[in-house]
């Protein structure tokens, strides 16, 4: 939420002109554009605020950095146009092309917050060094969404053998054209994709649930927890056994974490949670089958784990 600033600035929506990059046309930006003392009540408030702006003037923001205090509450942010830094043209370091290209874009917002948490806009630069596309925003990955109604279409299409392409076809005559989509055709692929990953079997997961328990039955220690949709279809699994569980309450100190990628039957990923003894052996404290790599699969996963060893959280987890 937009707190009043001291000072009265119009923080009307405002029109530039020349500054689409796109052959001069004025640019219309819905929300007010960011300046100094701008005051907000939390720091997510103002990145939204900045993202919404971007989305606008068709660039991509990301979180520069960030300082605490000495109680660890966060007091300063800077938030950057993605160009920011620059080119590297070392071909011999690797093939792959950057999703993003550096151009050294010096675009960005400093923040901070004051004694009673309200955050403030410090300094302002709105120049880029590159062309933007306001008509293109929408097609940025982090910007392009499926709705729930088009996901629920998706997955009865597929169940009656209509392939995504052709769905994304439909949606566009339904749309209009294709400049009225907020997402493209690799999206609906990855969504069926996804969908289909979690259609395992009743009776597979049945089986999991039926071996689990003998395991648990035949150990005490043995621990597993099985995480199922809104359609009870499975989702994720955890596994440990009571040695992971020993092993990890007396090397459980730093422990790594890792997943193996589209290496089952399934194409489900396969996560480890590793220790290391005081023979500089590794052992598994761990270890599960996740639907995907998204943040509310991997939160489910750690709690899972958390839960399974006493609540006995390590001192430090190293992943890539």
């Amino acid at each position: 939420m937009l707190v009043e600033s001291d000072d009265e600035s119009d923080h009307n929506s405002t029109k530039l002109q020349g500054d689409d990059g796109i052959g001069g046309d004025g640019v219309i930006v819905t929300v007010p554009l960011p300046e100094v003392n701008m005051k907000f009540k939390e720091e997510n408030e103002i990145f939204d605020f900045y993202k919404r702006y971007a989305y606008d003037m068709g660039f991509l923001v990301r979180k520069r950095n960030s300082k605490r205090d000495n109680d660890g509450v966060l007091r300063y942010v800077t938030y950057v146009c993605s160009r920011k830094g620059q080119k590297i043209n070392n071909t011999s370091v690797s093939l792959k092309p950057h999703a993003t290209i550096q151009s050294g874009c010096k675009a960005r917002l400093t923040t901070c917050s004051d004694i009673r948490r309200i955050w403030q806009i410090n300094t302002v630069h709105l120049d880029h060094n590159h062309k933007k596309s306001p008509s293109k925003s929408r097609l940025y990955r982090c910007n392009r969404e499926l709705s729930a109604q088009v996901k629920r279409r998706l997955e009865i299409n597929d169940i009656v053998g209509i392939p995504p392409h052709k769905s994304f076809n439909s949606t566009i005559v339904e749309a209009g054209s294709y400049e009225n989509m907020t997402c493209i055709e690799n999206d609906y692929q990855n969504y069926i994709e996804q969908v289909r990953r979690l259609r395992l079997s009743e009776v597979v997961t049945t089986t999991i649930q039926s071996c689990f328990s003998t395991m648990q039955a035949q150990c005490s220690g043995f621990y597993f927890s099985i995480d199922l949709d809104e359609e009870s279809r499975l989702k994720n699994v955890f596994w440990a056994d009571n040695r992971s569980r020993q092993a990890c309450m007396e090397f459980g100190d730093i422990v790594t974490f890792d997943t193996t990628y589209l290496t089952n039957k399934y194409d489900m990923p396969f996560a480890l949670f590793v220790g290391v003894n005081h023979h500089k052996q590794t052992n598994l404290l761990g270890c599960g089958l996740i639907s995907n790599k998204d943040t509310d699969t991997f939160v489910w996963l750690f709690r899972t784990w958390l839960q399974c060893m006493n609540g006995q959280a390590p001192n430090g987890i190293i992943t890539d």
